[in-house]
Order: structure tokens, then C-alpha cells, then sequence
């Protein structure tokens, strides 16, 4: 099978494609714009692997690429929340235009299975309860409005098209090569330096955190088992507020939690997301690794 991952230079990218490497005999093509986010180094040396480096709003490298493959897993975004505040426009082109230009070659190639990665935030927050695949979305920040475009264009392509769309849905990632200015690995890398852990607000905002290992490992249940045209939440059941987060680094890296410190929220941030998980869990799926235990490796990563 040839499969092309793209944003695979990115964390949970990545982390996917090395597991498909470990765990398959696929041949894996690799597409990154290796933009601030995206590391070549964080992608293996592997017989069974090559990389290529573009965008994928090039219609014609991606044509190209997708002609080649039986199957495509799109990782590719961009996903900061606070970057999409400051503006919106590369978000669009990226999440909306990108996805529509490797939908537009999935048609005309046909290819076996279209898994687009999208993010719980996209159902906006919600007080008590959880989100089930079901729910309506109301994105409450730029990013997350541009992954509830691309969800949407993607199921349209299922129904207009035929072509054989599975998104997948997670929770907060953490884990080894996670960009710097995501919240575990900035508080791991400036509690172990002694500086100061900025936290939004009154610390309250409660995040679900799933290990990026049992995410790579979800997606690829659903990138073989999967219905087309589903939807599939994946979350760990795991919910910790931002300030019990700081407090865990802390914990971990042996640094006095004096260090955190409370700054001026940003707009729009959703108070708590949670995800229904059944209808992946159905598929055989369980998270196997454990918060503290996931924060114990991933400082380990960062500091090692």
C-alpha cells in the first residue's frame, strides 16, 4: 500500500508516521511545507519512507503525489489558537484551501480512503456532559472555525464525490516533538530553566489530554477500520484543568509550583471541551497510556 501522510513533518504527524512504519508494510510519503512547525528531523530514515517538501495548496506536486497513493491521512495545518487570533489568513489557506486541493485530487485519482484529522475544538465548549459525533459545531476562534470548514468540505466530497472521507476527532495531544509553544513542553522547557509558567486566566479552563501515541494508534484503527463518511471523537476520559497541568509539570520536573503564574486571558478561550468516545472505542480502541505516566516521558524527552 502506498500512503501519503502530509503535515508529517509536524508533532502528531510524525508520531504517525513512524507508528505506520513500526506497525505496517506500507510505503509512506511524507508531504510537510516545513514551516515553523514542521521538523525533517523529527521524521525517520527508513527504507520504506521518503519525504517531500511542499504545500499542500500546490495543486499540481499534490495531483502528482496523490496519483501515486492509495490511501492520503491529512495532518496538515495550521493549529495554533492565539497565531489564528493575531490572523486568520494563512489558517484559511492552509485548513480550507489546502484540504480542498487534496479533496480535488482524491476525486480525480480515486483513491481508497481520505482520512482528515480535525480536533474537538470544533464543537466549540461545552459546561457539563461531552461531545458526541453528532453535536452541531460552533467554533469560538479563528483556527477551530477553519478545521469545522474543512470537516465540512471533506463530508461534502463523501456525499457529492463518492470519495471515501473519515475524520477523526481528538482531544489535547501531548507527547515527544511537540512544538515549543504548546503548553506541556513550554511549561516543561521554563520550569526546568526556573522562569515562570504563564497560565490564561484563573488557571480554571479544564482540557481532555490524550498520549499522542494512543492517538497515532486510533487514527490508524480508523484509517483501516473506519466507516466512510464517519466521524470518530477520540479522546482519553482524562480531564485536567490548565492550573492542575502546571502544577503536574512541576511535580514532574521537581521545580516549585511558586513558578506559575496567572496572565490576561486570551478572547475567545473555550472554558472546557470533553469527547463522547463509543463509536471509536467500538472499534477496538482503548488509551493505553496514562497521563502521569505520559508527562513522566515526555519531560523525559524534553530534558533528556
Amino acid at each position: 500500500m502506498e500512503l501519503l501522510v502530509t503535515g508529517g513533518a509536524g508533532f502528531i504527524g510524525s508520531n504517525y508516521v513512524r507508528h505506520v512504519l513500526e506497525t505496517t508494510d506500507a510505503e509512506v510519503t511524507t508531504l510537510d511545507a516545513l514551516t515553523y512547525a514542521g521538523d525533517r528531523s523529527s521524521l525517520p530514515e527508513h527504507e520504506r519512507h521518503r519525504f517531500v517538501e511542499g504545500d499542500i495548496t500546490d495543486r499540481a506536486l499534490v495531483d502528482d503525489l496523490v496519483a501515486s497513493a492509495d490511501q492520503v491521512v491529512n495532518f496538515a495545518a495550521e493549529s495554533h489558537v492565539d497565531r489564528s487570533i493575531d490572523g486568520a489568513t494563512p489558517f484559511v489557506r492552509s485548513n480550507i484551501e489546502g484540504v480542498a486541493t487534496l479533496l480535488d485530487a482524491a476525486v480525480e485519482h480515486g483513491v481508497d480512503r481520505f482520512v482528515q484529522i480535525s480536533t474537538d475544538e470544533v464543537y466549540g465548549e461545552i459546561e457539563s456532559g461531552e461531545f458526541t459525533e453528532e453535536d452541531r459545531l460552533e467554533p469560538r476562534n479563528p483556527y477551530a472555525a477553519t478545521k469545522a470548514g474543512a470537516d465540512l468540505l471533506a463530508r461534502s466530497y463523501h456525499v457529492t464525490h463518492g470519495v471515501p472521507v473519515v475524520i477523526t476527532r481528538s482531544s489535547n495531544n501531548f507527547g515527544p516533538r511537540q512544538h515549543p509553544e504548546k503548553l506541556i513542553p513550554k511549561l516543561i522547557r521554563r520550569a526546568d530553566a526556573g522562569e515562570t509558567l504563564p497560565i490564561y486566566g484563573d488557571g480554571s479552563n479544564v482540557r481532555e489530554w490524550t498520549y499522542v501515541d494512543d492517538n497515532c494508534r486510533a487514527v490508524e484503527v480508523v484509517r483501516r477500520d473506519g466507516a466512510a463518511g464517519e466521524i470518530y471523537n477520540i479522546g482519553s476520559g482524562d480531564e485536567r484543568t490548565n492550573i492542575e497541568v502546571a502544577r503536574a509539570v512541576c511535580e514532574a520536573v521537581g521545580a516549585s509550583d511558586e513558578l506559575i503564574e496567572f496572565v490576561e486571558d486570551r478572547p475567545g478561550h473555550d472554558q472546557r471541551y470533553a469527547l463522547e468516545t463509543a463509536r471509536i472505542r467500538d472499534l477496538g480502541w482503548r488509551p493505553e497510556v496514562a497521563f502521569d505516566e505520559g508527562l513522566a516521558r515526555a519531560v523525559d524527552y524534553y530534558l533528556g
